[in-house]
């Protein structure tokens, strides 16, 4: 039953993404007065035609996944194609910026109107890059958390591990005074030359675990570091939701960008996709995570992946948005169009590319899972 419910969450979440991208760009075409010839719902070959209206063919697909809108003109040759009366070519070069920026800018709303209804209910905890950071937003009251010691690394032939000290495990307590930082078991430990240590393991750190240690020069061998053992988050006004789903939508946006960043790097260094990066296999199987969680997990994926298909589709890449709107820009620079053929060499090559980095990180999703 889960696995159902996961397969059709997965097809809902890109379904949904991809169409409400492909509703900007159709709302902004149709605005400036270039036809829409199809808006398709999934990817060809098609199934059936829904309905028609205004010259648009609303029409069913037999691939249930996404969709698309096709423009009059938008892959024309000739000239006199390219500028008939309700092409895309024929529309000003302000009307053709905003109507391939209206996808990724449907994909932002999304996400910011999702973040803003998850940070206001208080289910979502805001993204902190550093300990420092969520200190300070505690000390706010942004969230309320509870801190603990936890050791990180049991150092091989140290005095902790030939005792049995347990790695990813939460220190409570030193010789029976709790302790919430590494600072303080530093300083406990400086005074004495044996120790106990209190300490919780287990997968959900619910098994209790006490160990005497031996101490060289005030060390036990363990690699100590801050956790946030619990957080949680207050129900928050509509205009203070808004502020942290703008101020989240920033940091997911950087991220994204440099997550990219180092994709190409790694591919152009050793041809390798870094951790991290995700293909359709890996979202799938995030997609079937988050619905294990519950409904706002879920929901938070889908706001995440609505910013990252947003900055991937924005990217000055061929083919992608981003490309398109290269050389919408280049033709009001030099005053003329760039050759068309040029123009659809370059995205098909772009295109074909694209595609063989899917591919290659489907292979490493799938190497990473099984």
């Amino acid at each position: 039953m889960i696995f159902l419910l996961s397969t059709l969450a997965f097809i809902l979440l890109l379904s949904v993404l991809i169409i409400i991208h492909e509703l900007g760009h159709f709302m902004a075409a149709r605005k400036a007065g270039v036809i829409v010839q199809e808006f398709g719902f999934g990817l060809p070959p098609k199934a059936k035609v829904l309905f028609k209206q205004g010259g648009t063919s609303f029409t069913i697909n037999w691939i249930p996944f996404g969709g698309f809108v096709r423009l009059q003109g938008e892959n024309a040759l000739t000239e006199e194609d390219r500028l008939a009366k309700g092409s895309f070519g024929a529309a000003s070069i302000p009307a053709r910026i905003v109507i391939l920026c209206a996808g990724v800018t449907m994909n932002f709303l999304l996400a910011i109107i999702l973040l803003t209804f998850g940070f206001s209910f208080g289910k979502w905890i805001p993204t902190y890059l550093s300990m420092e950071d969520m200190q300070r937003a505690a000390d706010r009251g942004v969230i309320s958390m509870e801190l603990a010691v936890h050791i990180d690394e049991v150092v091989s032939g140290g005095n902790a591990a030939k005792i049995g000290v347990p790695q990813n495990s939460i220190l409570t307590a030193v010789n029976g005074i709790p302790v919430r930082l590494p600072d303080e078991v530093q300083r406990l430990q400086a005074e004495n030359s044996v120790v106990t240590y209190s300490i919780l393991s287990g997968e959900d750190f619910s098994e209790v675990e006490i160990f005497t240690v031996n101490l060289e020069d005030g060390k036990s061998g363990v690699v100590l570091s801050l956790l946030a053992k619990e957080l949680s988050s207050p129900k928050r006004s509509l205009l203070s939701s808004l502020s942290l789903s703008l101020r989240e939508t920033k940091i997911m946006t950087e991220q994204t960008i440099i997550g990219i960043t180092n994709l190409f790097v790694s591919l152009a260094k050793s041809g390798k996709v870094p951790e991290g990066i995700s293909g359709l296999v890996g979202i799938a199987h995030l997609t079937h995570v988050s619905v294990q969680q519950g409904f706002m997990t879920y929901l938070r994926l889908v706001s995440l992946l609505s910013l990252s298909l947003a900055v991937l589709n924005i990217l000055p890449f061929p083919a992608l948005d981003g490309g398109r709107l290269v050389f919408v820009i280049a033709e009001f620079i030099g005053r003329k169009p760039v050759n068309r053929r040029f123009e659809l060499i370059v995205n098909g090559v772009g295109f074909l590319f694209l595609i063989s980095v899917i591919f290659l990180i489907t292979f490493y999703d799938i190497v990473r899972l099984f």
